[in-house]
């Protein structure tokens, strides 16, 4: 199974530190984010993997090379524009295959073991949920009997990790440019066709520097 790491957004609200650097390079407790991801993913047993960049792209190839310091082989995906998370799995499809892969969101920061996903794909789509953060305390979906919906109002619901396995034909239809992924998926659930699982492990969205600051605290607290 090969593996997307999504690396494209600006990080706009942690300027000033994503004015010169990408968001994926920034450092946590010394570490950029990014290999975080890649040394678990190579732990796992991934081997090919794929980064899309677009703001200050280029440091990210320069920082990673071809990946094989971390024991994995690195492609790019270059965007000239951000095409949000459908638009740019869409592109790199190409470089991924025809086969079920993993993508994971560059700005998180989890102990998940990836390794948990490397089975045979249920449908569409598998998506790893969490509990609802306290700065997204609706959620995104519901998690029932190993399927996922959209979330209602008033239910015990869960929010996206930005981990999953996704299949290309998810994206069967789509045209090349901008989109979301969140509508495939709400698509495919409606057909039954997306599976999930409730990961209650440590995972932080580095969206804030109070974020990032708490991804340092748990790092410190380890060593």
């Amino acid at each position: 199974m090969k593996a997307m790491i999504l690396a494209a957004g600006k990080g706009e609200r942690m300027r000033p530190l994503t004015l010169h650097t990408p968001k994926p390079l920034v450092r946590a407790a010394g570490t950029p984010l990014i290999e975080f991801h890649l040394r678990a993913l190579e732990q796992a047993g991934f081997r090919e993997l794929v980064i899309n960049h677009a703001w200050l792209g280029q440091q990210i190839e320069d920082h990673l090379g071809d990946g094989a310091r971390f024991g994995l082989s690195i492609r790019y995906s270059a965007e000239g524009e951000p095409l949000e998370t459908g638009g740019g799995i869409f592109r790199a499809l190409p470089l991924l295959g025809g086969e079920p892969f993993l993508v994971v969101n560059g700005d998180v920061w989890t102990d998940f073991d990836f390794n948990h996903l490397r089975r045979p794909l249920d449908g569409l789509a598998h998506l790893v949920l969490v509990d609802n953060p306290a700065h997204h305390p609706r959620g995104d979906f519901r998690l029932d009997g190993g399927r996922v919906s959209d979330a209602v109002d008033g239910e015990p619901n869960l929010t996206y990790s930005g981990i999953a396995v996704l299949h290309p034909r998810l994206f069967e239809g789509c045209q090349a440019g901008a989109f979301k992924l969140a509508p495939l998926l709400r698509q495919a659930m409606i057909a039954g066709q997306v599976s999930g699982e409730h990961f209650r492990g440590r995972w932080v969205d580095v969206g804030t520097h109070e974020r990032l600051a708490e991804v340092e605290s748990l790092l410190l607290a380890e060593a």
